[in-house]
């Protein structure tokens, strides 16, 4: 072996930090696996990185808010990064994969290889950018969250790529006859409102547009993120990302400079901030696995025993022409929130060891236009290395997880906040116990359609809430959820120079004390003095106890009493 090779082993090797795999390297880490990030970039993120600055989109009604570890991250970046700014959200996402003893980050690594022995992916071969070595990356257990599906072609993982026709699946939008081509990519301008009016004049090598030239130009105004400077579907994603990607940076500063210069002064009062390095691709090659999600599945909100995510946006697609496209910049159809997503579109059904989360999940071209969003995406992160979490612990494959350990894998993802709709966690101690609070006992920890929270308990500054068992019981830990407020979506914010600031909620309990009874005497289980999660799952040594009992100490914005959905032992 060369002199600049390293092998690094571990349980878990997960390609591609986007939100997918940013979630699937912490799932898999905080429940047991050793597990490798292996980023082609040098900042985690993907499309949501500093680098493309596309929102995290999801469910458009909060009653199916994603929560989990995107919420977790989200509320991290509201206080760490109050002031909304993309180059340390950056470092929010960083320093939530650092803090995980479990899991090692390789960035600025491409993965160009992999090597198979009978069907099995014994290791992927990387190459590091900036210490110019070679890495080999072995493990058990491997998942590809690069949204291109980059070890389908040396793994020999059945993929599918282009639209369906529509006798495939008998979906309604599909095609006579199938083709190639994708949704195309885009790439994002910000703009700042300025006291004065600047110039701006685009590079020789970018169009140079006109009244008479300038594509969609009814789109063409200030105050947009210009989602729609979209081209590349006809050509290939992968293949030919140079060439989509200078041919978008040439048609972005190109409607700025129309914009801008335009005689009927749109522009004015408008400066360009900021432009993006990469576009944000929508779609390339996805896996085939054990099932294939449909547009159908889709509209039909269905249901699957084996959900471990679920998607809530509307069907969304967009025309391969893009820019060029004469109707609508997207076609979308509007339909119920929560169709379940199962885990049987999570891992291949020929390659035995590798999962899939993100954009290159086992759906259609049509139900991937509803799947595709960042905010769906990061929960098939959690569910996959969720999974693969499980398979190391019982040494067994993905599709064995889901055959042999379904019921654990729904149940853990539930314990650590995943909504999966239509189903309930269950804890036989929240059961033998009784409370004060019974709302806080019926499992429901989200606000209903209406946005009210009839499932919680309101606390103010020195208030507590209890629960009692008529006999000793030993618990291993405790489990509390607050109130984030599901309504914000916790954006980042739309242009730098926008008056925009993340502020926590109210409804968060900011400091407080878990007390149990031991021997008829209060013990302090847990105190915490800046509380800003949703979430807290904290293990303890085996202790008997009679009672629990939580005390807000003080309000997050004073006045304003917190909300609780959830006090359990585990």
């Amino acid at each position: 072996m060369e002199a600049s090779s390293k092998i690094i082993a571990a349980d878990f090797i997960v390609v591609g930090g986007g939100m997918a795999g940013v979630c699937a390297a912490v799932a898999a880490a905080r429940n047991g696996a050793k597990t490798i990030l292996v980023q082609d970039r040098p900042m985690a993120g993907g499309n949501a990185s500093s680098e493309i600055r596309m929102w995290i989109c999801g469910s458009r009604c909060p009653e199916f808010a994603e929560g989990g570890l995107l919420e977790e991250v989200k509320l991290a970046n509201y206080y760490y990064n109050p002031t909304l700014k993309y180059t340390l959200w950056d470092h929010v996402l960083r320093d939530f994969l650092e803090r995980e003893p479990n899991l090692q980050c390789y960035f600025n690594t491409s993965i160009r290889d992999a090597r198979v022995q009978n069907g099995r992916i014994e290791e992927v071969i990387g190459w590091g950018l900036t210490d110019y070595t070679t890495y080999h990356f072995q493990a058990p257990l491997f998942a590809d969250c690069s949204g291109d599906s980059i070890l389908a072609l040396p793994s020999g993982a059945e993929f599918r790529h282009g639209r369906e026709a529509k006798d495939a699946f008998q979906e309604p939008w599909g095609l006579a006859q199938a083709d190639t081509q994708t949704m195309g990519s885009s790439i994002l301008l910000q703009l700042r409102k300025t006291g004065d009016d600047r110039p701006f004049h685009a590079p020789s090598w970018a169009y140079h547009y006109t009244d008479d030239t300038i594509p969609r130009k009814e789109l063409a105004q200030p105050g947009d993120n210009f989602w729609w400077l979209e081209f590349g579907g006809e050509l290939d994603t992968i293949r030919d990302s140079r060439e989509i990607n200078r041919e978008l940076t040439r048609i972005a500063l190109g409607y700025w400079e129309y914009i801008k210069n335009h005689p009927d002064g749109r522009g004015k009062g408008w400066a360009l901030d900021w432009v993006g390095s990469l576009p944000g691709k929508r779609e390339s090659r996805r896996y085939v696995g054990d099932y294939v999600l449909t547009q159908n599945d889709t509209l039909a909100g269905r249901h699957f025993q084996d959900v471990v995510a679920y998607g809530a946006w509307l069907v969304d697609e967009h025309p391969p022409r893009a820019i060029y496209h004469t109707g609508e910049p997207n076609r979308t159809q509007e339909l119920a929130p929560g169709y379940h997503i199962p885990y049987r579109c999570l891992y291949s059904h020929n390659v035995e060891n590798l999962l899939f989360a993100g954009r290159n999940i086992s759906v259609s071209h049509l139900a991937l236009s509803s799947v595709r969003v960042m905010a769906t995406c990061a929960t098939l992160g959690q569910a996959v290395g969720t999974a693969a979490a499980l398979a190391v612990r019982h040494h067994c494959t993905p599709r064995d997880v889901g055959q042999l350990h379904g019921k654990e894998l729904q149940q853990t993802l539930m314990l650590q906040d995943q909504f999966l709709p239509g189903l309930a966690r269950k804890n036989p101690l929240v059961q033998a116990a009784q409370y004060d609070a019974p709302a806080l006992a019926d499992g429901v920890e989200r606000p209903d359609a209406k946005g009210t929270a009839p499932h919680s308990l309101l606390l103010r500054q020195g208030e507590h809430t209890s629960l009692h068992f008529p006999r000793p019981t030993t618990i291993h830990g405790i489990r509390l959820v607050w109130d984030s407020n599901f309504q914000d979506p916790k954006r980042m914010r739309f242009d730098e120079g926008e008056e925009l600031r993340g502020i926590l909620p109210d409804s968060l309990g900011k400091a407080f004390t878990v007390e149990a009874k031991v021997n008829h005497s209060w013990q302090t289980l847990c105190q915490s003095r800046d509380n800003f999660q949703r979430l807290l799952l904290l293990s303890l040594p085996p202790r008997e106890i009679t009672d629990l009992r939580l005390t807000l100490q003080e309000e997050r914005t004073p006045g304003n009493p917190a909300r609780l959905f959830s006090l359990e032992v585990l």
